[in-house]
């Protein structure tokens, strides 16, 4: 799941012409928790990674960066 979120994120720096900075796999904002799971450390840095807003049951989502509960974080 972390090489697709990676690919992903390549693609989109790709787009917008920053892949040295997306490129980047092991930075203080996005890093991979033990148990393999995505995580990000903000918003800000989940919208970096161009998976923005994040869903329920989708890698990276936690409650804390639900603000309003609805299931949908970083809206």
């Amino acid at each position: 799941m972390k090489k697709c979120l990676l690919t992903m994120a390549a693609l989109y720096g790709i787009l917008v012409g920053n892949l040295p900075a997306m490129a980047q796999t092991n930075n203080d904002e996005q890093t991979a928790a033990e148990d393999g799971e995505v995580y990000f450390r903000n918003c800000a840095a989940a919208r970096a990674a161009g998976v923005a807003p994040i869903h329920a049951g989708e890698p990276g989502y936690r409650r804390k960066l639900d603000r309003d509960g609805d299931g949908v974080a970083c809206e």
